[in-house]
């Protein structure tokens, strides 16, 4: 066999390449076609040299993709990453040498974040259990929820508690922070919404009463769509949702039409609201009159959780990983965060993922269809918690039944399990870069999962009862935990 030895890939064009190509069918090749997470072929099939890297495949796709600024990728095979050469790979599975080799590529994140590894302070403070841990959009602040009726901001240079926020006349069930880091708002068993000040720590107006039942979900005003941010909206056991506008400081809109409790509510990228409920549907809203304008009906039994492809992008706004920028002006966040939201979400629809007690999953496009895009099964209990990636290609999905799932972000294909824990899982959260995932769980541990060998990366134990919160901060440098211990735990690198 007569053996060419084509140029390097980098140095040629597209054009070259396919004559390199022919020369080169004599010589040992490989059939491939690449693909996108979504399945849409990237050009026609290719015949590629044995010798091909994952690199030379970068450089391949960036070409193709006419890619100004090089992106990284990586690349999948039937599910499992290409590590190594083509001609390895295709010898180590048999592969025919006539059958086209699809492969899949990915981008990903151009940095990269540190597992945690350690636990840096176990801060006392709640007398009751911690419900709900959150940082702010920067990273910079930490806010926690707790049985103990109180919210609590926490300085995250000395690790000790900076306020205590009382007010509330029951446990604290949940917290959340406008993408602009000004407000904090919290919900409690009682019903009542309490907006604070993060700076001082104080009340900013009256309790919000409106609710009859307790708060299961807030979410606010994506700031690419208003600044500075003013509206969020709540949902409650009592099976509405209600939007509040802080600067009147009252109820504006009341969103009712489902005949059971709403478990959970997301403000989405492009103004409309989703409600998951009891009543087995979820909801779609629009927020200028509060009219329902979709229904999507699939579910068995409650739905528990929900979470949006752009989610990510919407809960930090304009900051970026490093969250070090300041704005001056509302306007100038607002333009950051729609540049960062348009970036993130590219072409494609946003998507939203929901999470049921009928033990399944469906992956939903509700501008594109009223059907399900997908329906998710594998998961042997409820569905507890259900989270997209930074990047949107993954979905991740906790629950009773002490696994984690992954999913592929635009299909909703199974993935993989990551097994481990023993005990239900609570609650999960994403690293910045889309890398690696966290989970807390009944069993009192943390993990942390590599995606991409789909392994355990770091056991952390050290919580003495069940673990009910788990936050990464945005800049990925560190981790929170809140439960039935009462403490807050601080996780670094």
């Amino acid at each position: 066999m007569r053996n060419i030895n084509p140029k390097p890939l980098p140095q040629i064009g597209i054009a070259e390449m396919a004559m390199e190509v022919e020369a080169a069918a004599a010589e040992r090749t490989v059939m491939c076609l690449l693909t996108d997470p979504d399945d849409t072929p990237l050009g026609q099939f290719m015949y590629l040299p044995q010798h091909t890297t994952t690199l030379q495949l970068q450089q391949i796709v960036n070409r193709l993709l006419q890619n100004e600024e090089k992106m990284p990728y990586t690349f999948y095979i039937e599910n499992k990453e290409l590590n190594e050469a083509l001609g390895v790979y295709a010898e180590k599975k048999k592969i025919s040498v006539e059958k086209v080799l699809k492969i899949v590529y990915q981008p990903q994140a151009i940095f990269r974040i540190r597992p945690v590894n350690r636990c840096s302070a176990t801060i006392a403070g709640h007398s009751e259990a911690v419900l709900s841990v959150a940082f702010s959009p920067d990273g910079q602040q930490l806010a926690s929820g707790s049985g103990d009726t109180t919210v609590r901001i926490w300085d995250l240079n000395t690790q000790t508690p900076l306020y205590t926020c009382s007010g509330h006349k029951n446990w604290v069930l949940c917290i959340a922070w406008s993408a602009d880091g000004k407000y904090l708002v919290s919900g409690s068993k009682s019903g009542e919404l309490q907006c604070w000040d993060p700076q001082t720590g104080k009340p900013s107006g009256n309790p919000l009463i409106g609710h009859k039942k307790w708060i299961t979900g807030i979410s606010w005003e994506p700031v690419h769509l208003a600044a500075p941010c003013r509206r969020f909206v709540s949902a409650g056991k009592d099976g509405d949702a209600r939007i509040w506008d802080i600067t009147l400081k009252k109820c504006v809109m009341s969103l009712t039409g489902h005949t059971l409790a709403i478990t959970c509510v997301k403000w989405g990228g492009d103004g409309f609201i989703y409600t998951g409920s009891q009543d087995c549907t979820i909801k779609v809203w629009e927020t200028t009159q509060g009219k329902l304008i979709r229904e999507l009906k699939g579910h068995g039994h409650w739905v528990n959780t929900l979470a949006l492809s752009t989610e990510y992008v919407l809960r930090t706004g304009a900051y970026d990983h490093t969250g070090k920028k300041q704005y001056s002006s509302p306007e100038e966040m607002k333009k950051a965060a729609l540049e960062r939201y348009n970036k993130m979400k590219g072409k494609a629809p946003e998507r939203l993922v929901s999470g049921s007690d009928d033990f399944t999953m469906f992956l939903w496009e509700p501008f594109v269809s009223k059907q399900p895009k997908a329906r998710m099964t594998g998961h042997q209990q409820l569905v507890n918690h259900v989270y997209f990636s930074p990047d949107g290609q993954w979905i991740a999905s906790a629950s009773f039944d002490s696994s984690v799932r992954i999913w592929n972000g635009t299909t909703g294909k199974f993935f993989g399990v990551l097994r481990g824990h023993v005990g239900p899982v609570y609650q999960i959260s994403w690293s910045a870069d889309s890398g690696l995932l966290l989970s807390g769980s009944k069993d009192s541990t943390l993990k942390v999962w590599d995606i991409r060998t789909m392994k355990l990366k770091q056991d952390l134990p050290g919580h003495a009862d069940e673990v009910y919160a788990v936050d990464w901060s945005p800049d990925g440098e560190k981790v929170a935990s809140g439960g039935k211990d009462r403490v807050l735990k601080l996780w670094m690198g």
